[in-house]
């Protein structure tokens, strides 16, 4: 691939543990995106995988060396780190990125490209009918009314990583040195001109989500904590209306027991009330930490994810890959 090269069209793919599903992706991405009719360009970012997955990305390499590029971390950083570092490696001016389960099909890009077309820099996507658990479909909808309320920002599906972006706002997401981020917020801050199309939603085509519930609720704290000071706010006056509730609720007491004696049957209350108390300042705690751990990251200054290498084909250099990637063998090709 020419450096000088300047596709129209990168679509960014983070990839971590997808052997199962990475040959059924090629078999529908390169077609669903020769038929656009345009240049374009498909970054794989290998997220750390610890299965076969970066000999499936070095043998499509091998395959498609005009089209592809595959940058290799040398860890697991992260889904958006990874989208981030596709990012960077970019050379389109349509941006496009994809989860590689096949949940979002492939065929769906060229409507979210005719969209940038009219004039957005920044095209989300509805899923037309989640095929996922009832439980993950519930939780994400009330978790994007949350969010929405507290941070301003409008992404009504925030779980779909299917969108479109403009080169202006890459370029300003680019600018960013933010430790945790959560990229389509961070884009769509930067947007002039968003929007929504509805897409279709399938199921996974192999393996499973590397979404815990402990890693959804960290994502969603990252989101909310990284875009908006509104929970600091929010718990700097509920202390305010707590003290001024215990103080008239002292009063109270000491006016009762001046009036009408010691009394034992409001013990179990005030334990009630006492524990209320500290489980609020608990949380409120673990809150103000979120924000200090953010910029405890952040004042480090550490790499955000650290670049093994890039496979990518440049004028006179052959397609030998590095050590240590090694060569797959398939059964078929691509035209």
């Amino acid at each position: 691939m020419n450096p000088d090269f300047k596709p129209e069209i990168t679509v960014v793919i983070p990839i971590y543990n997808e052997q199962a599903g990475l040959q059924s992706l090629f078999d529908r991405l390169y077609p669903a995106l020769d038929k656009l009719g345009t240049t374009y360009e498909i970054v794989f970012v290998n997220d750390g995988s610890r299965d076969n997955s970066v000999s499936f990305l070095a043998e499509q390499f091998r395959l498609r060396p005009d089209v592809t590029r595959v940058v290799l971390f040398n860890g697991n950083y992260g889904q958006h780190m990874a989208i981030l570092a596709g990012f960077e490696a970019s050379r389109g001016d349509i941006m496009i990125t994809l989860d590689a389960d096949l949940q979002n099909p492939p065929e769906e890009i060229g409507n979210l490209v005719a969209k940038i077309r009219e004039g957005y820099d920044y095209v989300g996507s509805i899923r037309r009918k989640r095929q996922d658990s009832a439980w993950r479909t519930y939780a994400s909808k009330a978790m994007n009314q949350v969010r929405e309320k507290i941070t301003n920002i409008k992404i009504t599906d925030q779980g779909n990583m299917l969108r479109a972006y403009g080169r202006n706002v890459i370029d300003l997401v680019n600018q960013c040195g933010e430790v945790n981020t959560f990229v389509p917020a961070l884009a769509y801050r930067f947007a002039r001109k968003p929007t929504e199309i509805i897409v279709e939603h399938e199921e996974r085509a192999a393996g499973e989500s590397k979404y815990s519930l402990y890693s959804l609720i960290r994502l969603n704290f990252d989101l909310v904590t990284g875009f908006s000071l509104v929970p600091l706010q929010f718990f700097s006056m509920f202390g305010i209306l707590l003290s001024l509730a215990s103080g008239l609720l002292v009063f109270v007491l000491l006016v009762r027991r001046l009036f009408l004696g010691a009394e034992a049957e409001g013990l179990f209350t005030l334990f009630a009330i006492a524990f209320f108390f500290m489980g609020t300042i608990l949380f409120g705690i673990g809150l103000l930490g979120e924000y200090v751990g953010r910029i405890f990251q952040q004042v480090r200054a550490r790499p955000r994810y650290v670049v093994q290498t890039i496979l990518e084909q440049k004028p006179g250099q052959s397609l030998d890959l590095p050590a240590g990637v090694e060569k797959r063998t398939v059964g078929r090709g691509h035209d």
